[in-house]
């Protein structure tokens, strides 16, 4: 199993400083590097201080100049939010530009927050219908010459300019829940993301035998990679394992309070959580996250992830998101890397 760093610029506080926090994402990206981490994963946000992201090939770009091995992925390019041919491009141009590096993830989004700005009166089903209409329109345009006529993209025989320097083009992952959607990436020809949020064990293996049933019903294409993507907090002692799933249930909650886009947002910041509501809430809870998430000291990070390795998982990526200072994402992250990842080689 090769493990990965899953990493955003967030901002909590208008006192933040915006280029500090970008300086942070980057050296946490270098630490990955030169840990012998397999990649670093970048997503796609909009007027959002909680993730900032609005196009994740110039941080991806900007990572390959300050890293040497790390593949340099998406997680995720929002579909509704891409035509067809400037995807197609923009990824080749980043390939070129990263020799080779990139792994292009995409997924339909999940904050309506977003899609209410910028696809007015798109729904998550149209979403869905858009990304499987442009991933592949994109393989295609990598392949040259191709004309479209879809429900929401039509035009005549195109090229990608310019062409990916990967053969065929910079992997493709498919962010997958239901079926359908690893149906959709298996019979593409795509690898799958996966990411189980807070429901736990339980769900890390319905989402691996939705997948296994999914390469199972399509036998005539390669089996793809599935990846795994969970927040991780790796503690110095138990007090602090504490202290992990507290700050992770604070995360959770703005998290929440962002999916249900019902609370005011004043300059990109949602309203601040009294500690009141977030006790509040119906599920989220540091035990709760404890349980669910990946959070403890080495030794039990160690056990919990060799189980998803049995499972069948490829890769997994250390979801650092999390509300923390620079100073504890960066500490458990070379914990990660200095006491459990050796377990793995």
């Amino acid at each position: 199993m090769k493990f990965s760093l899953f990493a955003h610029m967030e901002r909590i506080s208008p006192d933040e400083d915006q280029k500090q926090l970008y300086d942070e994402f980057i050296e946490l990206c270098k630490i990955a590097d030169q840990g012998g981490m397999h990649a670093v994963w970048t997503g796609e946000h909009h007027g959002m201080n909680f993730t900032i992201s609005p196009n994740p090939f110039l941080n991806l770009i900007d990572v390959a100049r300050h890293t040497k091995n790390v593949r340099l992925g998406t997680g995720t390019v929002i579909a509704p939010f891409w035509h067809p041919i400037r995807l197609a491009g923009e990824a080749a141009m980043t390939d070129i530009i990263t020799n080779g590096r990139l792994d292009l993830g995409i997924a339909r989004g999940a904050y309506s927050y977003e899609y209410e700005r910028m696809m007015p009166g798109m729904d998550a089903w149209e979403a869905g219908q858009r990304m499987r209409e442009l991933i592949p329109a994109v393989q295609k345009l990598w392949e040259g010459d191709y004309a479209h006529e879809g429900e929401f993209h039509s035009f005549p025989s195109t090229t990608s300019s310019p062409l990916p320097v990967q053969e065929n083009g910079p992997p493709i992952w498919v962010a997958a829940r239901d079926p359908n959607s690893h149906e959709f990436a298996v019979s593409n020809g795509c690898n799958v993301q996966v990411t189980p949020l807070w429901q736990g064990d339980g769900e890390i293996e319905s989402l691996m035998v939705k997948f296994n049933d999914a390469c199972a019903k399509f036998p005539e294409r390669p089996r793809p990679k599935i990846m795994l993507l969970l927040h991780t907090y790796v503690a110095d002692s138990p007090e602090d394992v504490k202290l992990g799933a507290e700050e992770l249930n604070r995360f959770y909650n703005y998290f929440g309070a962002w999916f249900k886009n019902e609370r005011p947002v004043d300059q990109g910041l949602i309203k601040t959580l009294s500690d009141e509501e977030m006790a509040a809430h119906p599920f989220y809870s540091p035990e709760a996250m404890e349980r669910d998430l990946v959070i403890g000291e080495a030794d039990a990070v160690i056990e919990r992830l060799k189980k998803y390795e049995a499972l069948g998982y490829d890769e997994y990526s250390f979801w650092i998101d999390s509300s923390m200072s620079f100073e504890r994402k960066k500490a458990s992250l070379e914990r990660f890397i200095n006491d459990v990842m050796p377990a793995f080689q």
